[in-house]
């Protein structure tokens, strides 16, 4: 247990006993819930924990073969869930860990009671006509060259797309030194693992009660995309924010933890 802790820099807070485990997009850490996380800290367990590659996680548990599929994040997940033997967890997932959270829950359903899927994405290539995902192949070659050839470069043109153009200049220079801060061959393979994945046929085996918060202007994940994750993932409820961009839960954390609280009945 300690080990699995300390591999994911596992915080806990809060005083109630249900958990709640907030897990971060890709390129991100644990401080993106810093404006969301202590709003839940008064009834619920609290949890946070970083991504292998991410943050303050120990970056020698980085297994090639594992963390080349979103299902060995998942599995680190039930992993951490399994080591604190938590039962009737919510889990909160942004972006890759809403799809990481759905995997999690197939793969182990009791222990979960509920997912919370912010700005979730299935598939984010398009396959047409049937699916917008929101990028062309060469759009993603693309961010996988500048990736390459500029660790700076594809940092200074992503965090924009993704927090959105009415974002804080702050903020956006934040996750642009997140970005940053990660390895370059991690995040890289990280982003392979996002970008090229297709989920779309395992969002029918979902047997936990999720909510799709789904920004109403998101580059990065359309509001058809949130549709479509709707209309797939059984016993789903669908709520359109008036937000822009991708991070909702920092860019608008009012309107994340209203809606939040209320799907909690608190």
């Amino acid at each position: 247990m300690a080990d699995i802790i300390h591999r994911h820099h596992v915080v806990q807070r809060g005083q109630g006993q249900r958990p709640l485990v907030f897990a971060h997009g890709f390129g991100c850490d644990q401080q993106m819930w810093r404006f969301v996380a202590p709003a839940f800290e008064a009834d619920h367990r609290v949890i946070v924990f970083d991504h292998i590659g991410c943050g303050r996680a120990d970056i020698t548990a980085y297994d090639e073969v594992r963390h080349a599929r979103i299902e060995g994040y998942a599995e680190d997940v039930n992993n951490v869930l399994d080591a604190l033997d938590l039962q009737d967890v919510v889990f909160v997932g942004h972006s890759v860990s809403a799809m990481i959270g759905v995997l999690a829950a197939i793969a182990q359903p009791q222990r979960f009671s509920q997912l919370v899927l912010i700005c979730p994405s299935p598939r984010y290539l398009d396959d047409p006509p049937a699916y917008t995902g929101g990028f062309s192949r060469a759009d993603i070659d693309g961010l996988f060259d500048l990736m390459e050839s500029s660790p700076e470069g594809w940092a200074s043109f992503l965090a924009p797309v993704v927090m959105g153009e009415e974002s804080p200049e702050a903020l956006t220079g934040e996750l642009k030194a997140s970005f940053c801060a990660t390895d370059p061959y991690i995040t890289r393979r990280f982003a392979q693992a996002v970008f090229l994945a297709d989920h779309r046929h395992v969002l029918p085996q979902c047997p936990v009660p999720s909510l799709i918060l789904q920004a109403g202007t998101d580059a990065i994940a359309p509001p058809a995309v949130g549709a479509f994750m709707h209309r797939h993932l059984p016993n789903s409820t669908l709520v359109v924010t008036d937000t822009v961009g991708h991070c909702p839960h920092l860019t608008d954390p009012a309107v994340t933890v209203d809606v939040l609280r209320r799907h909690l009945g608190g």
